[in-house]
């Protein structure tokens, strides 16, 4: 067992280097939520299982603290309200899940964060249409090769790896940077 669990340390530290390469798309990423942030705009999360606790997660590192900065930034995460969710699926479809939300919360440039390991979520993509339609700008956290998902975001930061669990450890990581340094930036 002691070499499975180097192995998995292993793995992963070899995924965050390779997230290096990605550091363009990361600081693109900073520059939009900071600007949007201070245009009093707002940042919308929606993920799926673990990508939907990434969503809440990072949500709540923007409202609350991360590192040494308190202020609260507006950040909602679509996945967090179950009788909403619930509603939406058994009235509308779970494709419409986080879609129906956005037509009574996203405003005009407005930052949606799709998180998805595998980027092929029917409703990420229906997500990302609404949120093109109402104007806001969108952004995927996605894994593998972005999946069908990318070619409907303005701004894509992909995690080069296969491995759902070392694609939200990326996640994660990358949500915690762009978090504390658009709030040192405000």
């Amino acid at each position: 067992m002691d070499e499975q669990i180097r192995s998995m340390i292993e793995e992963s530290i070899n995924i965050k280097k390779e997230v290096h390469k990605i550091i363009p798309d990361i600081k693109k990423v900073i520059e939009l939520l900071t600007t949007s942030l201070k245009n009093k705009n707002k940042a919308i999360f929606c993920g799926n299982g673990g990508s939907a606790a990434d969503a809440q997660h990072l949500s709540a590192e923007l409202l609350g603290k991360i590192g040494q900065y308190e202020n609260p930034l507006p950040a909602i995460a679509l996945t967090t309200n179950s009788s909403t969710v619930t509603a939406i699926a058994n009235d509308f479809g779970f494709d419409e899940i986080f879609s129906r939300q956005l037509q009574g919360l996203m405003e005009k440039d407005d930052l949606l964060f799709l998180i998805s390991t595998s980027g092929n979520s029917k409703n990420l993509i229906e997500a990302a249409k609404e949120g093109k339609k109402l104007g806001g700008i969108i952004i995927g956290l996605l894994g593998n090769d972005g999946g069908d998902l990318k070619k409907f975001c303005d701004f894509t930061i992909v995690i080069p790896s296969k491995n759902t669990q070392r694609i939200q450890e990326s996640h994660i990581m990358v949500g915690h940077i762009i978090c504390e340094l658009v709030k040192s930036r405000l």
